[in-house]
């Protein structure tokens, strides 16, 4: 995935949950909210742990998986 995609991804993710608990509060379903806020802390903490720890790709990384393809096609 492109990192705008997975910025995309992410908004929208997280936006449908709040709201969610917004509809819910609404609703009058306080205590659902108050039990699902821990889960909706925890999934947007995991989704921006993974976006920041994605590695840089190395200028070399590209030429060191065609150079692999080239070998599985040997004869």
């Amino acid at each position: 995935m492109k990192p705008r995609q997975i910025a995309v991804t992410t908004v929208t993710v997280t936006a449908t949950v709040f709201a969610w608990s917004v509809v819910l509060v609404a609703a009058g379903e306080t205590a659902s909210v108050a039990a699902l806020a821990p889960a909706l802390a925890l999934t947007v903490q995991q989704i921006v742990h993974t976006v920041r720890s994605r590695p840089a790709p190395t200028p070399g990384a590209a030429r060191l998986d065609a150079a692999a393809d080239k070998e599985d096609d040997a004869p």
